[in-house]
């Protein structure tokens, strides 16, 4: 019964242990994977703007399995993120749907413009 109701507050607790999981993955790689890995998943966690916990926790999982198979296979890190590392990323993100954080204040945004111009929109 307290599990629900904190899941309520904090949302999925199993959905955080999978995160942490996943984490903890991305932090045992060797370097060069390790900085990379960990770059990138600071970079989506500003830029993906996920809401959504279980896509931001099957985002976290599918880039630990991408760093991992790099170092077993050996792969160098720019063989993964070319010559753009930003592009990478954001291209990586973009394979997840999911709700965004922007997509409330893009409907806020016409909401408000629709209110002061009187225009009507659902």
């Amino acid at each position: 019964m307290a599990a629900k109701w904190i899941e309520t507050l904090t949302g999925s607790l199993e959905q955080k242990k999978q995160y942490k999981r996943a984490k903890a993955r991305l932090d045992a790689l060797p370097e060069p994977y390790l900085t990379a890995g960990n770059a990138v998943n600071r970079y989506l966690l500003y830029y993906g703007g996920v809401t959504e916990g279980d896509t931001m926790v099957r985002m976290l999982v599918d880039l630990a399995d991408l760093w991992e198979r790099a170092a077993v296979d050996g792969t160098l890190v720019v063989e993964i993120v070319g010559d753009d590392p930003v592009d990478f990323a954001e291209t990586f993100a973009q394979a997840y749907g999911g709700k965004r954080w922007i997509d409330k204040e893009r409907a806020r945004l016409v909401k408000e413009i629709d209110r002061v111009t009187g225009e009507d929109t659902p």
